[in-house]
């Protein structure tokens, strides 16, 4: 039987190889295959090839290995940090002002009055490329057994607590906490073993105004060589991000301590704004490189945020500010009169000498022209207003803090971008 199957088998064989028909058609798929091989290959089935990974972004800290954390990376030649502000009334916000309670009554313009919800509806959007969808389930993940850490003043609070606001609805309420002490605030994600932290020190360096609560002093002072006072309680961070910039905004020339607070006698020098804050940023590139590890720690810093309490620098009414502000700045060269451009410069000179590699959140630029979402007269008054403030609500407008939801969750979308997709 098994003789008599194969020459049946063989008989047909001879009979296919042998039809002219079949040799046209092979003939034909063999051209068409020839001339239009991309197309012929989507058709059939295009084979496996492996292509070589994308070319990696080198620098001198990373020659051979991704950063920690990173899962991805950004395309080549796409600047996140560099676009255009586009509506997007279907994806925004990222989670309600009700929904989060976490949020300070500083931050909550919806509880407060504010009448429409405009500045909720902005999306960041690269020139050429876009950012990441910001995936809470991955950075929880990735947070698991992990601390995470904001260090710096109210500003990178907000930020803090937009991250906290972006988490904390994929964790149980029996399952989370917030808690405060003194100088350090936690949140707590129990069954990722995970942190999420917030530590007062506005000049980073130890000053009269570290106390969490009552800093508001006028003549500030702030100790040099003193980065350790505060940076015992960092160390064991695995992500940490820095701030530091409008408490150095004075408008004079900073006071700077030689010695110690508790001494009797205190030594005191003045120096311009420039040169106290380059002390700072060395002060902490060299506490960053002696206590973190590039190989398990990323270390960002954010970038100063923009104040608007001068409607005439964007086009508006003398004596104007960010009060009953609802629309963008449309400018793209736009970014105010202040002193940020120099401090930006400080910062530029001061990193380039590091050995470590510290990613700078660039969020500058793209909050210039969010003139519209500062929290304003929308926000707890901690002093009774006055009547003459009430008449003229311009006078007591916050143009310096945001509301939430709003703009900071778009800064720690670019966090999210940087940290896993460098």
């Amino acid at each position: 039987m098994k003789t008599a199957a194969l020459s049946s088998s063989s008989s047909v064989l001879r009979k296919i190889r042998l039809s002219p028909y079949l040799l046209t058609l092979l003939a034909l798929l063999v051209l068409v295959a020839v001339l239009y091989g991309e197309e012929f290959f989507f058709i059939f089935g295009k084979p496996k090839i492996k292509r070589p990974d994308p070319p990696v972004s080198r620098t001198d800290h990373d020659k051979t290995e991704r950063p920690p954390f990173a899962v991805g990376r950004t395309e080549e030649g796409c600047d996140v940090f560099s676009g255009r502000w586009v509506r997007d009334e279907l994806n925004r916000p990222l989670y309600e002002e009700s929904e989060c309670p976490y949020i300070q009554p500083q931050l909550t313009c919806q509880e407060h009055g504010r009448p429409e919800k405009e500045y909720q509806h902005w999306r960041w959007q690269p020139h050429g490329c876009s950012l990441p969808r910001f995936n809470a389930t991955l950075m929880l993940e990735m947070l698991r057994g992990k601390r995470m850490m904001f260090v710096g003043d109210s500003l990178n609070r907000g930020q803090y607590v937009s991250m906290v606001c972006l988490l904390h609805r994929l964790i149980p309420e029996h399952a989370k906490s917030m808690e405060t002490f003194d100088s350090l605030t936690v949140f707590t994600a129990k069954e990722y073993n995970a942190t999420i932290e917030f530590y007062w020190a506005p000049f980073l360096l130890e000053s009269n105004s570290d106390n969490a609560v009552i800093h508001r002093i006028t003549d500030r002072i702030v100790r040099k060589g003193s980065i350790n006072k505060h940076g015992q309680h960092w160390k064991a961070a695995d992500i940490i991000v820095f701030n530091t910039y409008l408490w150095w905004v004075t408008g004079q020339k900073i006071k700077i301590l030689k010695g110690s607070f508790d001494d009797k006698e205190k030594e005191i020098i003045e120096l311009t704004t420039e040169d106290a804050y380059r002390m700072a940023m060395k002060s902490m590139v060299r506490w960053v490189g002696k206590n973190m590890d590039p190989k398990n720690t990323r270390v960002f810093f954010t970038s100063m945020s923009p104040t608007h309490v001068k409607s005439i620098e964007w086009g508006g009414e003398d004596g104007g500010n960010c009060y009953n502000e609802t629309t963008l700045i449309e400018d793209p060269t736009y970014w105010g009169s202040d002193s940020k451009k120099s401090l930006m410069k400080v910062i530029g000179e001061v990193f380039s000498q590091s050995k470590f590699p510290i990613t700078f959140l660039n969020i500058t630029q793209l909050s210039n022209y969010r003139k519209d979402a500062h929290t304003s007269i929308y926000k707890k008054q901690w002093n009774p207003l006055t009547k003459e403030q009430l008449a003229n609500p311009a006078s007591y407008a916050d143009c310096t803090h945001w509301c939430l939801p709003g703009l900071q969750d778009t800064w720690n979308e670019l966090l999210f971008a940087k940290l896993f997709y460098p």
